[in-house]
């Protein structure tokens, strides 16, 4: 095959060599060739004639029709399916390589005849027009807390003029997590586009069959902003093209960010939202002079956050737990047989009784889980020891691996009281510290030493001991420089 570097180079010795022999030889190619090159002055590219012939035999010419038929019916099917079908269908009589150019045939068919494909159409974005939402599952990241893979999600917030965004953790797509992901963008942000879009979710619109289009909840919250809520049609994801393609950049970003760092484990939960934080700041260091353009155009933020949250009222059973959103919680036991409002944050819950908030405890993920904080039952289970081997949520009862381990030793060198002493170490952790009793019992461990209230408390004598503050001696202040310093400013 000639090359239209040969031809070139056939033009240029054609100027300097005697004969046109030389010159086609030197260029690699034979006399005929160079002179048919030289007469039409084109080079290979442009003398190829148009290949409209089949050089292989059309093995489907037969059962094109048939396939026809399921295309027509459903443009949706693939190849390799309706390549399946034909190989069960009539054995032997379709190869494994004869797959391509049935995948070719039906391409050529899909962009001929085929149904018309979705037009998407270029939108145009004006400054402090619109902010967009939408929860991203971010498990696949790999990201892990102590050692654990970390399953949680991001409540995403973009305005697709600038593309700022911001970001909230949370685990799942409940209002809670809505409503506190999007109050943190505004003040983050610092003002209020005059639209919100989100996708369908259902902790902001209704289904179908409602003849109102948002929940209670969600409309109290754009009311409270002012701002006007927006939602795509059912099953166009498109719609919020511009959070969706942010999600994907995002995710990208972060994957970068955390090959610089060298690890995705994280010490807590804290620290990994510090990490995001720092990245959203850095994403949107570069998107400050549009951000700038909708700064001014952006209303006010109102006067105080909404503190939405949801509010179930309770009765505290006789075990002195709550049952909330199919988990189970301790309170103290003085609210035992009463009733409470627990007010559902994303990230906690309140307990209130009356006009006063008693507890404020960490929200459970999941359902059917259990938290139960030793120091609500601790006065009783010391009174009832004998309650404590078979509690249904004795796992909770160990604070640390250290009290476990302390109890695994207690039990082994006295079975009949092993637990009635745990228990009365478990109290003294309530009421004196629960991070010193769980060093005295690392010490009495490591130096196998037998463990007992009476030598916990010794150590802890000795420990504070050490800790007590010295006494601290402060010059006398001479207050004559303070009346030199405001004879001065009154003079001045």
């Amino acid at each position: 095959m000639i090359t239209e570097q040969q031809v070139r180079r056939l033009r240029m010795l054609i100027k300097t060599e005697n004969t046109k022999e030389i010159a086609a030889s030197k260029a690699g190619m034979d006399r005929k060739t160079a002179r048919k090159y030289l007469k039409s002055g084109k080079m290979p590219s442009e003398s190829k004639i148009d290949h409209t012939w089949r050089t292989r035999e059309d093995h489907f010419n037969e059962v094109w029709e048939y396939i026809l038929g399921y295309l027509e019916t459903n443009p949706e099917l693939e190849a390799k399916t309706l390549f399946g079908l034909l190989q069960r269908e009539q054995p032997g009589k379709f190869q494994d390589g004869q797959l391509r150019t049935l995948q070719r045939r039906i391409k050529a068919w899909r962009a001929t005849e085929g149904p018309k494909k979705e037009v998407f159409f270029t939108q145009e974005h004006k400054p402090g027009e619109l902010c967009e939402s939408d929860f991203t599952h971010m498990t696949e990241l790999g990201i892990t807390i102590n050692k654990e893979l970390f399953k949680h999600m991001i409540y995403h917030f973009v305005l697709p003029y600038s593309n700022w965004e911001d970001g909230t953790l949370c685990y799942s797509e409940s209002f809670e997590s809505l409503s506190e992901g999007f109050e943190n963008a505004l003040w983050e942000l610092g003002g209020v586009p005059a639209g919100h879009r989100t996708d369908r979710l259902s902790a902001a619109v209704h289904k179908e069959c409602n003849a109102r289009e948002f929940t209670d909840r969600y409309e109290g919250l754009l009311r409270h902003y002012g701002i006007i809520g927006l939602k795509i049609q059912a099953g166009k994801a498109n719609e919020n093209g511009d959070i969706e393609q942010r999600h994907y950049r995002f995710k990208k970003a972060l994957g970068q960010a955390i090959c610089l760092r060298g690890s995705r484990e994280f010490v807590s939960k804290e620290e990994y939202a510090e990490f995001l934080k720092k990245l959203f700041t850095q994403l949107n260091s570069g998107r400050k002079a549009r951000l700038l353009e909708e700064l001014p155009i952006l209303r006010a933020l109102p006067a105080a956050r909404l503190n939405d949250c949801k509010r179930i009222t309770v009765r505290v059973g006789p075990s002195s737990t709550i049952h909330v959103l199919h988990n189970t919680y301790s309170v103290d036991s003085r609210l035992i047989r009463e009733l409470v409002q627990v007010r559902v944050y994303a990230e906690h819950l309140e307990v209130w009784y009356g006009q006063k908030k008693t507890e404020t405890i960490s929200r459970l993920r999941g359902e059917y889980k259990h938290r139960i904080n030793y120091r609500h039952i601790i006065d009783w289970l010391v009174r009832k020891p004998g309650a404590f081997q078979q509690y249904r949520y004795r796992q909770d009862m160990f604070p640390t691996t250290i009290f476990r381990l302390a109890y695994d030793n207690l039990m082994a060198h006295s079975p009949a009281k092993g637990h009635k002493d745990y228990l009365e170490i478990l109290y003294l952790a309530s009421k004196e510290s629960e991070t010193g009793v769980g060093q005295a019992l690392e010490s009495l461990l490591e130096n196998q030493q037998a463990i007992n209230i009476d030598a916990v408390r010794k150590i802890l004598e000795v420990d504070t001991e050490k800790t007590s503050v010295a006494d601290i001696q402060i010059d006398s202040i001479n207050l004559y420089d303070y009346d030199e310093f405001l004879t001065v400013k009154e003079a001045a």
